[in-house]
C-alpha cells in the first residue's frame, strides 16, 4: 500500500513510515488506530527524563525547622520553611515562607495580618504574618536580615551546594 506516508508493506510488523514532520506511524490493524510517537521520544528517555526532573519543591527552600513567633506578650513554636532573594531594585533582601499551622496563630490572628517576630537558633528578624492556605499555614514575609544564617561573603557563596 502507497500513500502519503509510504510503503507499509515492508514484509515485517514493525514496520514503520516517517512523516515529513518527524513522525513515525505503526501500522494497524484496523485503520481507525494510530499511534503517533515522535521520533526523538522513546521509552529510555522518558526513563532519563523522570530522574532528571526528580525535584522536591523544598529543595529551593533556605531554612526548613523550629521557630518561635513571637507577637505581643505570646511567643508561639511553630515549624517554618523559608527563602528569600536579595531585592536589587531596593538594595534589600527579602524572605518569606510558610509558617505550620497552629490554633494558637489561628486564635492570635483572627484572619488578619499582624506584625511579628521570628526567631530561630540563628537569630531573629521581624516580619508580617497573614494569608492563610488551605491546610492551615500561613505565609510570613519580611525584609532585611532573615532570622536564617545566609551567606555574607563570597567565599560562603562559593562553598554553599547548589
Amino acid at each position: 500500500m502507497l500513500g502519503v506516508w509510504g510503503n507499509f508493506d515492508c514484509g515485517r510488523p514493525d514496520c514503520q513510515a516517517v512523516n515529513a514532520l518527524g513522525f513515525r506511524r505503526r501500522p494497524t490493524t484496523p485503520a481507525v488506530l494510530v499511534w503517533w510517537i515522535p521520533l526523538q521520544a522513546s521509552a529510555g528517555d522518558h526513563a532519563k527524563e523522570a530522574t532528571v526532573n526528580s525535584h522536591s519543591p523544598h529543595d529551593d527552600s533556605d531554612y526548613i525547622g523550629s521557630a518561635t513567633v513571637i507577637m505581643a506578650s505570646t511567643e508561639v513554636e511553630v515549624q517554618v520553611e523559608l527563602r528569600g532573594f536579595f531585592q536589587p531594585i531596593d538594595g534589600r533582601f527579602c524572605w518569606y515562607g510558610r509558617v505550620g499551622q497552629s490554633d494558637i496563630l489561628d486564635e492570635f490572628l483572627q484572619g488578619r495580618r499582624r506584625s511579628v517576630v521570628v526567631r530561630t537558633s540563628a537569630g531573629e528578624a521581624a516580619g508580617t504574618i497573614g494569608d492563610r492556605d488551605f491546610w492551615g499555614r500561613y505565609r510570613i514575609q519580611g525584609r532585611g536580615r532573615p532570622p536564617y544564617p545566609t551567606p555574607s561573603s563570597l567565599d560562603e557563596v562559593e562553598a554553599t551546594p547548589s
